[in-house]
């Protein structure tokens, strides 16, 4: 006999990720080891590594890694920068910080531009910074597309406008770990050098995988620049790449997954994907504002179509929330990180996401207001569903 206490039904993993894994993919990882030294892997290799071009919109390398979101940060970060540079950064919220604390580990020099994490980057801040560094010291500009702790997102065209209205020639280092596959995003259109990502949200797969994108520029200098490295250094997988390759032993499987992933991700359309995220972000606030309550991020131009980070009224406990929601409907919300623990919980709604998915979460959160005895109004569910109910589209496979 088992010693666990059987629950009915299936838990609802709405933390902005890792997120939900759809059957799909599943099926593709379950599949038999093969020799990653063979033809059949060169193929898989190739698949993998020429799909997730379509992904970032670039023409140009893109580097896969058996590692989480936090290697391919370092990966960006060694292969371009030397101990003693200067680099120029946004606290956007947690994960802005942690990796300035990375960078800093590592011999860099960083500049914090500081916000209340309520809001996106402000380009107009990066530029007039640039435009004071006459020396050209800063070597680039690092920022979050989408800050997972905060779910406000930055305008990275505009990044890089303000940039090149400074007349600086800073690199411009983007992590898109919670926007890439869930928010549009143009590598090789928005002039960016390299683009982090990982496997785990949008690309709908388990931890495992993370990525930079890479620029002409970028692979150019890091011939010559960077700081000592092997495992991440790009040029080695550059040229076992070429033949679908890896210098290392690769996640074989999980390779398996992101080849299905990319595929089901241009079987919807990115476009209709990010639409998708579009509308589901949208009836999540409405649903927060007709509780009264208040939506982390301040600014409309920032929300995040990936999550949404609800702030309780002061003298409430989010994980107290949290917590609740979980014991009385099983389901996982994402908590506060940093100065904002106990203050705020996280929806997500990306990935593999329906409606009928955001309503039975929403139905869980107000549930568990009422029985957590938050201050709210009745009555998000309902506005969320009016609204989805007016925008749904008929669905072709039906």
């Amino acid at each position: 006999m088992s010693s666990r206490d059987y629950s009915s039904g299936h838990h609802f993993l709405q933390i902005p990720g890792p997120t939900n894994v759809p059957d799909r993919v599943l099926r593709a990882m379950d599949h038999p080891t093969i020799d990653h030294r063979g033809p059949a892997f060169a193929e898989l290799g190739k698949r993998c590594l020429d799909g997730m071009k379509t992904i970032f919109k670039t023409d140009t390398h893109v580097i896969i890694y058996p590692a989480s979101g936090t290697g391919a940060w370092e990966a960006a970060l060694v292969n371009l920068l030397s101990e003693g540079d200067t680099v120029l950064m946004v606290e956007t919220g947690h994960f802005a910080s942690l990796w300035q604390k990375m960078a800093t580990k590592l011999g860099i020099k960083t500049e914090f531009l500081k916000t209340d994490w309520r809001r996106g980057v402000d380009p107009q801040a990066v530029e007039d910074r640039l435009r004071e560094d006459k020396t050209g010291t800063i070597r680039a500009v690092c920022v979050v597309h989408n800050e997972t702790s905060t779910g406000s997102r930055s305008r990275i065209g505009n990044v890089r406008k303000a940039m090149d209205a400074a007349g600086h020639a800073a690199l411009l280092m983007v992590d898109t770990i919670s926007s890439l596959a869930s928010i549009d995003y143009k590598h090789d259109a928005w002039g960016v050098d390299v683009t982090i990502s990982g496997s785990q949200k949008g690309l709908m797969l388990p931890p495992g995988l993370s990525f930079n994108a890479l620029s002409e520029r970028a692979v150019a200098e890091s011939k010559t620049g960077g700081i000592k490295r092997s495992y991440w250094d790009w040029h080695d997988q550059i040229a076992a790449n070429a033949s679908g390759a890896f210098p290392f032993t690769p996640a074989t499987n999980l390779l398996y997954g992101l080849a299905e992933a990319i595929d089901m991700l241009h079987e919807e359309g990115l476009d209709n994907v990010f639409a998708r995220h579009d509308r589901h972000a949208e009836a999540t606030r409405r649903a927060v504002q007709a509780w009264g309550l208040e939506v982390l991020c301040q600014e409309p131009k920032d929300y995040s179509s990936s999550l949404t980070a609800v702030l309780l009224p002061n003298g409430y406990d989010a994980d107290f929330l949290r917590t609740t929601i979980l014991q009385h409907f099983d389901m996982s919300l994402g908590n506060g990180l940093s100065h904002l623990a106990g203050k705020v919980f996280r929806i997500g709604h990306l990935g593999d996401f329906n409606d009928l998915m955001l309503m039975g979460t929403l139905s869980g959160v107000e549930m568990g207001l009422s029985l957590a005895g938050i201050p709210h109004q009745p009555g998000g569910c309902a506005n969320a569903m009016n609204f989805l109910s007016e925008t749904a589209s008929l669905k072709t496979n039906a």
